[in-house]
This record gives C-alpha cells, structure tokens and sequence, in this order.
C-alpha cells in the first residue's frame, strides 16, 4: 500500500528531495519516492510498503525514466524480501508494469539475483534480504556515477562536433536528476554545459500528451538556473527551419543489438528533422539500457498508453480529484503509444558512460559493451 505526504528540502539538487531512497521507519521498510505527477505544483513523497504499491507507481508515472525505474525494480525485490513476501512474484510483477524500459527488468533481475545466490549460499531470509538491498544500494550509486561520466563524455563530443561553444541544444521528454541517480542523462550534458558557460540556450519540447518536458524538464533547467525555452512539439521544425537548433540531445528507454532506440514519443521525427537539417542527433543513455537480446528495433515491444491520456487533460494542481478535462468528443479513439523507435542510421552517436558510438553501428554497440564488461570484470 502506499501514502502520500508533502516535503521540501534545501540540498542543491534541481529537487529539493530525493526522487528515490529507502527507509526503515518503526513500522517496518519502506520505499519513498518523489511523485512526478504532482510536479511542479508541489513536491509530494510517495511512500511504498510492498511491491505492488511501487507497481502502480511505474504504471502511473509517479516514477519513471529509464535509469531511475531499474533503481525502483531493485529496491522492490529489497522491499519484497525485507517484509517477507514471495520476492518472485513480486519480480515478475515489477518486471512487467512498463514493458519497454530495459533498466526495469535489469534493476529487478540483479536484486533477485543476489537474493538467491544468498539463499543458495545458506544465508536464511534476513541475510538474502540485506543482500537484495545492497544490490539495490550499488545499481544507485552506479548510474549516479554513470551520470557524471556520461555528461563528460556528452559535452566532450558537443565540443568536438560543435566547436566555439554557445550551444543550442533542443531535448524531449525529461532526462535530468528526476530519472536517474545522478543528475541523468541527456539533460546531465545540458546542465553540464550550462555550468561551464558552453550553453547558449536548451529548446524544452512540451512532450505531449503528458508533458514530461513542460512539467519536469522546465522545473528543472529552472531550478538549475538554465536558460531555456519552453515549445510545442509541433513548433520544432520552425526552430530547425530558422537555424536555432545546434543539436539535439535525447535519452533512450532501450537500445536494440542494432542501435534501435526506443524513446518517448516523438523523438524519431526530431530525428528526421535533425537529418534533413544536418544537426547532430545524440542519444545519452547508461549501458543497462542496452539489450543485446532485442536485435532491432521492430523486436521492441512499444507500450500503448491508455486513451484518456488524449482525450482529457489532467493538471497536478488536482491530481487525484477523478478525471481531467475533455478535450475530444465522448467516445473518441485515442492512439497513445508511450515510445517511438528512431533507427540507428539517423542517430548521430550514443553517449554511455564508457564513451561515445559513432557511427551507430551493431558491432561498435558489442564492443563498448565487450569492453565495458571487461573493465568491470
């Protein structure tokens, strides 16, 4: 079950509070998060007892992002064992509520897996408990790292590809501190600019139908002090047409064998434009979101949305109230997939953690990721 209660903060983060920990009040271990509907009206934690509490919070965006929701897969099989539910089902129920995001099974596969490997060691409950969590507590404090390295290695190739700094960068969706560990992926390279007098302005599209961007891009290049600009979706094409765009920085929610990326809705005709008007199109993205078992992008299961997310426009001030407001006729059909799928001849280069893809190619993925594996082994 959950509970909401509000809270601020004063730390530095572009969030006053966390936008997921863990706690072990009297009662016994919860899951907080920082719900992401409510914003930028306020910021309300979101408090999980049990796995199907953080269940509904991935389905309903109260958490989401690619990185962040392999952090929330984790710590769930850590709540699960720690209260002494069956840790597979709730596995299986974590791993399922938003099919296209690899970090999600990822996160839930590596805190399962340590649970067992303690039992299979001898280790009674408690112990493969605390093991789960500890899984959970280093998948966290390794995509904040991969957050900082990724934003080095993002504005290094800006540098490189844009020389003279004055960047003007246009991103989707929400890629900063919000979905991640760190300060996230994509918007990590803006807010790394920004602190070094290298960006010049960050084009925020609206990201409809649920305005990621709006909402939670915008709350945060504001608390960052960032210039930006906030636009329509359908307004990029003028702002390539006027030549107010240098690049345009994006996450990724999966990344094919190939170099298929799946990302919020809408990306793929940034990447067209981006083509016909020759700015580089980059994707930022830890490794974890590389899944070398989807080989292309037609193997990526798309999640489909449900239709009232079209229809109604709903507002954080009265989340919770019972419905939004009608914007099409009563009974109107509504195509709401949550991802597109950009190929990866239109991608321009992939940024991990361990460095830069480019061109996209399908053995230059194998080999970051070869290597990857090699250093970390």
């Amino acid at each position: 079950m959950a509970d909401q209660y509000a809270q601020t903060g004063e730390d530095k983060r572009p969030t006053g509070m966390p936008v997921i920990r863990w706690e072990e009040p009297p009662e016994g271990p919860v899951v907080v998060l920082l719900d992401q509907t409510r914003l930028p009206a306020e910021e309300v934690g979101l408090v999980c007892t049990d796995a199907p509490a953080l269940v509904e919070a991935i389905r309903s965006l109260a958490v989401r992002g690619a990185p962040v929701l392999g952090i929330a897969g984790a710590y769930g099989v850590a709540l699960a064992a720690a209260r002494g539910f069956d840790v597979d089902e709730a596995a299986v129920a974590l791993s399922g509520a938003r099919p296209t995001a690899v970090n999600l099974s990822v996160g839930v596969r590596r805190a399962a897996s340590a649970y067992r490997s303690a039992l299979a060691e001898g280790g009674d409950g408690g112990a493969a408990a605390a093991a789960a969590l500890n899984a959970a507590r280093a998948l966290h404090r390794e995509d904040a790292e991969a957050s900082a390295r990724m934003a080095e290695h993002g504005l290094a190739l800006l540098e490189e590809l844009l020389p003279g700094g004055g960047h003007r960068i246009l991103t989707h969706c929400n890629t900063g501190s919000l979905v991640s560990g760190g300060e996230g992926t994509a918007f990590a390279v803006a807010l790394k600019a920004h602190r070094e007098g290298r960006l010049r302005r960050l084009w925020v599209d609206e990201t409809r139908p649920l305005l990621q961007g709006a909402r939670l891009t915008a709350y945060e290049a504001a608390r960052s002090g960032m210039a930006y600009t906030l636009l329509t979706d359908n307004a990029a094409g003028s702002l390539f047409a006027a030549g107010e765009v240098d690049a345009v920085l994006i996450g990724a929610d999966r990344i094919a064998a190939d170099g298929s990326v799946a990302n919020k809705v809408g990306s793929y005709p940034l990447a067209v434009l981006a083509r016909y008007h020759h700015v580089p199109f980059i994707v930022v993205a830890p490794l974890t979101t590389v899944d070398p078992g989807t080989p292309d992008g037609a193997s990526i299961e798309v999640e489909q949305r449900p239709g009232h997310e079209v229809t109604e426009v709903t507002s954080p001030q009265v989340a919770g109230a019972g419905g939004g407001i009608p914007v099409a006729p009563l009974g109107t059909q509504a195509y709401n997939p949550a991802f597109d799928v950009t190929p990866p001849e239109l991608v321009t280069a992939i940024v991990t953690e361990e460095g830069a893809v480019s061109p996209v190619t399908a053995s230059a993925l194998a080999e970051l990721c070869a290597r990857s594996r090699r250093v970390t082994i």
